[in-house]
């Protein structure tokens, strides 16, 4: 009783289960359908040539060149295989090997269109093949000459088409020899599994080369890439070194003017209530000066403490402490002259700065790239006084002795540009004809007499004038590094 009870219920369940998977695998279908029909019908280049972007002239001719023998050798051999070997009709094997090898030159810029072409023709060929007379004992539905040509076609296909487009190709030519199993002629030879295999070979030897060259260069583009960022990196870290600098140096001379300001009406007599009021003025607003440049610069002073443990309090160095710089060289092994002027130069504190750090690179490149070559640094300045001269020549490193360091990325000379720039002078860099180089600056002298002690200039902020009053021309009391870069751009110097 209750198992006849239970009898209808189970059936239209399995009935509706049945339904339910015919519906899944129905929509499976379809839609497997119609990403194929996407596939097949969405190139993936914009009709450029096989190697148009590859700079030798005679490489980018070569799929032309090829096309084009392979069509011009394969139409009157198809011809001849499916008029004499089938017994086909005469004009409808010339139409078929036409389709079937023309198409070839098409395929070196627009291989998909190409394919539906052959592909089609293929189709319509073994169709017609199965009421030749002569399709007995011989290849069906894929003639050799059909093979030979599709296969080229699937080298053209795999170089320029994605990878989904190419399965979904491969996917197309074996489910189209299958359908023809069925109706395949008597004592003919199915060569469907034949182009089957080896098409799927063709497909995955091209696609993985088109892969490898598209990996290559992403490659090469990435490394220009990040070429240009270290460039970039370099070049910003050198100019908030600079700003770090300047700021020391005009930070002093405003700290210089306020005192000079706040402290006029007791230094000086008699001086109106109007004139009080005028220092007072300018006092105040070298004071809000000097804290919004320290707010601008607070995130460089910090990132300086955070990398360093804190700020150093070494004074800005200058070319009179090249003889120590020179001295640290000689020890590293490089020989090295120095040459300074002989009377005492007074040098502006951007200027004194900018010489030793450009002196400073030039050894370190000399150290890094030809250990042992023998040196000459010198600084002189022009007669009239109008601009001081920065020269670091090496010459060849000696036989036995090899570089730290290969290669150069030029981010060392980008730092001595940029100080340049900042003066509004010259650099001229370069090697020699007997393997050295050579770094040559020019750097503006404006405003200081040349007959000042240099050691005056770069006293404290406890300088004074003859008057009495704290002297403009005292250097930067506030901190800054002193390593050199770690970068070069040749490889001798």
């Amino acid at each position: 009783m209750s198992k006849r009870s239970l009898t209808p219920e189970r059936e239209p369940t399995r009935s509706a289960e049945r339904e339910s998977a015919r519906s899944r695998a129905t929509r499976a279908a379809r839609q497997a359908l119609r990403v194929l029909a996407v596939e097949l019908g969405t190139p993936a280049g914009p009709g450029t040539p096989l190697f148009g972007t590859v700079q030798n002239r005679w490489l980018r001719r070569l799929p032309y060149v090829v096309a084009f023998l392979f069509a011009v050798s394969l139409l009157p051999s198809s011809i001849n295989v499916l008029g004499h070997d089938y017994g086909m009709n005469g004009g409808l094997a010339g139409g078929l090997a036409t389709a079937q090898t023309v198409p070839l030159l098409l395929a070196v810029t627009r291989p998909l269109q190409a394919w539906w072409v052959i592909f089609a023709a293929d189709v319509v060929c073994a169709l017609a093949l199965t009421g030749a007379d002569g399709v007995a004992g011989r290849a069906w539905p894929w003639p050799p000459t059909v093979i030979v040509g599709y296969l080229v076609l699937m080298l053209a296909l795999s170089l320029r088409e994605r990878r989904r487009t190419l399965i979904a190709v491969w996917l197309t030519t074996g489910a189209a020899g299958m359908l023809a199993e069925p109706i395949t002629p008597e004592h003919s030879y199915g060569t469907w599994v034949l182009l089957f295999v080896l098409s799927g070979v063709m497909l995955l030897m091209g696609g993985t080369l088109r892969e490898r060259g598209d990996t290559q260069r992403k490659l090469r583009e990435q490394e220009t890439i990040s070429e240009a960022e270290r460039a970039r990196r370099t070049l910003l870290e050198e100019r908030t070194r600079i700003a770090r600098e300047l700021h020391d140096v005009v930070a002093h001379h405003m700290s210089v003017i306020t005192v000079q300001a706040d402290s006029a009406p007791y230094r000086i007599g008699g001086i109106p209530k109007e004139a009080q009021e005028e220092f007072g003025a300018i006092a105040a607003t070298a004071r809000e000066s000097l804290a919004e440049m320290r707010r601008l610069l607070g995130v460089l002073r910090s990132e300086e403490s955070e990398r360093h443990g804190g700020p150093e309090k070494a004074p800005q160095p200058g070319i009179g402490q090249l003889p120590k710089l020179v001295e640290g060289t000689v020890r590293a092994g490089v020989p090295v002259e120095l040459a300074l002027p002989e009377e005492p130069v007074a040098l502006e504190p951007a200027v004194d700065l900018s010489a030793y750090r450009i002196v400073q690179e030039a050894l370190a490149n000399v150290v890094r790239h030809a250990p042992g070559a023998r040196t000459r640094v010198s600084v002189t300045t022009a007669a009239d006084g109008s601009r001081l001269t920065v020269l670091v020549v090496n010459s060849a490193p000696p036989a036995p002795s090899a570089p730290l360091e290969t290669t150069g990325t030029g981010h060392g000379l980008i730092g001595m540009r940029e100080r340049v720039r900042l003066l509004d002078g010259s650099l001229d860099t370069g090697p020699l004809p007997d393997g050295g180089f050579r770094v040559a600056a020019q750097l503006p002298l404006t405003g200081l007499p040349s007959s000042a002690d240099p050691r005056s200039a770069g006293s404290a902020s406890g300088g004074s004038a003859p008057d009495g009053s704290p002297s403009p021309s005292s250097s930067p009391s506030a901190p800054s590094s002193a390593s050199p870069s770690s970068t070069k751009d040749s490889p001798s110097a």
